[in-house]
């Protein structure tokens, strides 16, 4: 058996009523899921500090150990940070240097996956679920977790995938309401189905309802399922390769959209029915990315092989909008560069600019509506990779790189790097934002940077 006992666990009981959530605040106001609001990425006018040292504890909060491997990013509601993990006994394996192992990592042994409620003000951990245990019915890569989704709350749910353990249900305090099968989640690359990578498309909530992104090697599908009970509402056949992309919400012209990430499909479906409403083939055929709106368009991404495009989709699309060449454009697809998207890091809209930043740390800053590129700049020395996506407070842009440095650049059409900053730790996951605080998912840690004396 796998102890539960985290770093900080202690004086749970006592303080787990100190911090309760509020479920009356809203939504754009709370980071709820993968990315924030819309998987937007900003909190505008959030008042976030620029620099800190985590030697001299310059404005830096608190650091909280976390026990276990998780990319799965924090969110955040009312008082609270919650968080997911997967611990197992022994050694478990990041390898944050691999460039082209398709392998997968060896601890498949028995995980608890689990689920923490930690004290924003603080850093306590307020409690510490166990949320499932047993042994993965998929392998991981050696850069990847068994944990990569980011849960998703509504101020009285919270919403976890566990890969293929399934789609569960939590009330606030870490108690399970319900769980659903969602079948094996086999993802990794279609060219070699022995290598097996983990799942990583997170749960969105929306109007009472979770929806579910499942691109696996067999049986993909789109989901919706009710909140309250995980009674099944409709489902949608895929056929597209793996892919890790978390679905996104957006209302158009009176019509709720989900937008997806993908190689043979990328498109939009309509919440309530799940009616297809435009698809897109092409492009990158290992899709990563979370598709990002604004200004009337879906801004999309995705890498490896042939192209990784970065391109523009009018809301207003209907049907097949595929085009003979990846770089046309058309009246749906007002503007496409064929070279210039990420492979892993979802983009950001920061005002009238869409930036996007590669695994390489090439940071690409797009006028968003005509696709105008305002310059092309490497942020750091090389050497790192860049795995984690850009958050803002709507003034600079925080680039977290996977050993830990973080690039904090100015909003605007000129590159400027305004400070740079070390976490001392890897950081693969996305950060969360609240009012005048980060909060950073690192290999070992959990890390608030705030001024100190702030909210």
């Amino acid at each position: 058996m796998i102890s539960s006992t985290l770093p900080g666990a202690e004086g749970a009981e006592e303080t787990a009523r100190a911090a309760l959530p509020a479920p009356g605040l809203a939504p754009a106001g709370q980071w709820s899921q993968f990315r924030g609001h819309r998987a937007r990425g900003i909190l505008p006018d959030a008042g976030l500090p620029i620099r800190w040292h985590m030697g001299k504890q310059e404005n830096v909060r608190w650091q909280t150990g976390i026990k276990g491997l998780g990319h799965a990013s924090p969110i955040v509601w009312g008082d609270r940070v919650y968080l997911a993990t997967a611990v197992t006994e022994g050694v478990q394996e990041l390898d944050v240097k691999v460039r082209g192992d398709v392998g997968s990592a060896r601890d498949n042994g028995v995980q608890q996956w689990r689920l923490l409620a930690i004290d924003k003000a603080t850093g306590a951990i307020l409690f510490n679920k166990l949320g499932f245990e047993g042994k993965p019915k998929v392998k991981r890569h050696t850069k990847a977790t068994h944990c990569n989704s980011t849960p998703a709350t509504d101020g009285k749910n919270l919403v976890a995938i566990f890969g293929s353990e399934g789609l569960f249900c939590f009330d606030m305090e870490g108690e399970l309401r319900w769980r659903k099968d969602l079948g094996p989640m086999d993802a990794g690359w279609f060219r070699v189905k022995t290598a097996q990578w983990g799942f990583g498309s997170s749960p969105v909530i929306h109007d009472g309802k979770v929806v579910v992104l499942c691109d696996v090697q067999e049986g993909s599908f789109l989901a919706v399922y009710q909140l309250e009970d995980g009674r099944e509402l409709w489902k949608r056949a895929r056929k597209d390769v793996p892919t890790w992309g978390t679905p996104t919400i957006v209302e158009h012209e009176g019509r709720t959209q989900i937008l997806v990430n993908g190689w043979h499909h990328t498109g939009a479906y309509d919440f309530e029915s799940g009616e297809e409403i435009w698809k897109l083939q092409g492009g990158g055929d290992i899709p990563v990315p979370t598709p990002v709106t604004a200004h009337g368009n879906v801004f999309l991404s995705n890498a490896h092989g042939r192209y990784s495009p970065m391109r523009a989709v009018r809301l207003s699309a209907r049907g097949e909008i595929t085009l003979r060449k990846l770089d046309e454009t058309s009246e749906h697809i007002p503007w496409v560069h064929g070279r210039k998207g990420a492979y892993m890091a979802t983009p950001i809209v920061v005002g009238k600019n869409l930036y996007s930043c590669d695994g390489g740390g090439v940071l690409t800053c797009f006028d968003a509506a005509s696709g105008e590129i305002r310059y092309r700049e490497r942020i750091g020395q090389g050497g790192g990779g860049f795995t984690a996506s850009p958050v803002s407070d709507g003034s600079h842009l925080f680039f977290a790189g996977e050993t830990g440095k973080v690039f904090v650049v100015k909003a605007g059409d000129e590159f400027s790097v305004a400070a740079e900053n070390e976490l001392d730790d890897t950081c693969l996951a996305s950060p969360a934002l609240a009012e005048g605080m980060l909060f950073f998912r690192t290999r070992f840690k959990l890390i608030a940077i705030g001024t100190k004396g702030g909210k």
